[in-house]
């Protein structure tokens, strides 16, 4: 099993779960099997009972699990079926852990973090990687994994460390890590990488190295920038890609294919053969990347619901909706309607 783990730095929010998605489009498309986890290091078991105006929706699995909205992604973007245990959460560790101490399991022993907190996340990503999730049978080629938060958060310390004694267990060649960062622009005009190179200097100091750069940023990238990463992130420039702000999500699979982000990936975890490259089509992806860029006919869809203020809350029913303009040649208009505002007590006399 070959394994990519994403991280973010900076701050939250900036598309991890797009950019890891993204990756497994890309290298689905080179012929990879892929299958995707994703880390939330809250406390609680599981995304159900969390506020959607705090997390957004509550994505909810074909087996009932109730889990973070980013899976949802993955699902749409790879066209998998992801189970409840590909989500993993603090909470799932640590009642597990708490769970076999109580049934003594671990003979008599202290309980820790190191080994046993670490040891059952590792187990616990080992053993989920393993289960299809395309409808075919045997394992993925490839597990992209992504952990939530930023680099330095508390609550993230056990799996950076799980994850670092797994990229020790199964050898570098097997695994790679992917850092997401941002860069800002300031008053000046001048794109800063100070925010990445401290960033950067974190996850390393917590014994993991990014192989890679995912750069999110308004503009594209400037080949300066680039350089300097480089130079202060230890990254060698072709390691470095560019995410800039882009008019709809579609376009960020193109926009790491562009920059051959497949390659250096495939090429890092030796599933690239030089004398037979992957015959990659991005066609699909482009044509809908263009149609809906294109759409003119504007349509209006008035959404009724709780949380409004929070459109992530809905996050699921808005891409369905422009899956469905895109198939009808129409633009939405999306018109936000809180339930609240069509209660007889807030009707106007």
């Amino acid at each position: 099993m070959k394994y990519i783990l994403v991280t973010g730095g900076v701050v939250s929010g900036l598309g991890k779960g797009v950019t890891a998605s993204s990756i497994g489009v890309v290298l689905k498309a080179c012929g990879l099997r892929v299958t995707s986890i994703k880390i939330d290091p809250y406390l609680n078991y599981d995304a159900g009972t969390m506020s959607p105006f705090e997390h957004g929706e509550v994505y909810v699995l074909d087996d009932g699990g109730e889990v973070d909205l980013d899976l949802g992604n993955y699902e749409r973007f790879l066209d998998v079926t992801l189970t409840r245990d590909n989500n993993i959460t603090a909470g799932k560790i640590y009642q597990s852990v708490i769970s076999r101490e109580r049934k003594g399991d671990y003979l008599g022993r202290t309980v820790q973090f190191i080994p046993h907190v670490t040891d059952t996340i590792k187990n616990w990503i080992e053993t989920v990687s393993l289960i299809p999730v395309d409808g075919k049978e045997g394992p993925a080629d490839v597990c992209v994994i992504e952990l939530g938060g930023t680099v330095g958060d508390m609550e993230s310390m056990p799996f950076i460390e799980a994850l670092r004694q797994l990229c020790f267990v199964v050898g570098e060649v097997n695994f790679c890590v992917i850092h997401v960062s941002l860069i800002p622009i300031l008053g000046d005009g001048e794109q800063k990488t100070k925010p990445t190179q401290h960033s950067v200097r974190e996850l390393r100091a917590l014994g993991l190295t990014p192989h890679f750069l995912a750069c999110r940023s308004e503009q594209p990238l400037l080949e300066s920038t680039i350089v300097k990463l480089s130079q202060f992130c230890h990254v060698p420039v072709a390691s470095i890609f560019g995410v800039h702000n882009v008019p709809n999500i579609w376009h960020v699979p193109l926009l790491l294919h562009k920059k051959d982000a497949h390659l250096r990936i495939l090429e890092h975890l030796r599933l690239l053969r030089k004398e037979n490259p992957p015959d990659i089509d991005m066609h699909e992806w482009t044509e809908r990347a263009e149609i809906f860029d294109s759409l003119t006919n504007p349509v209006r869809i008035a959404m009724v619901g709780k949380y409004v203020g929070m459109q992530d809350s809905y996050l699921s029913v808005v891409k369905a909706l422009l899956h469905a303009c895109v198939d009808c040649s129409v633009k939405p208009k999306i018109e936000w309607i809180a339930a609240s505002d069509l209660e007889a007590e807030t009707a106007v006399s």
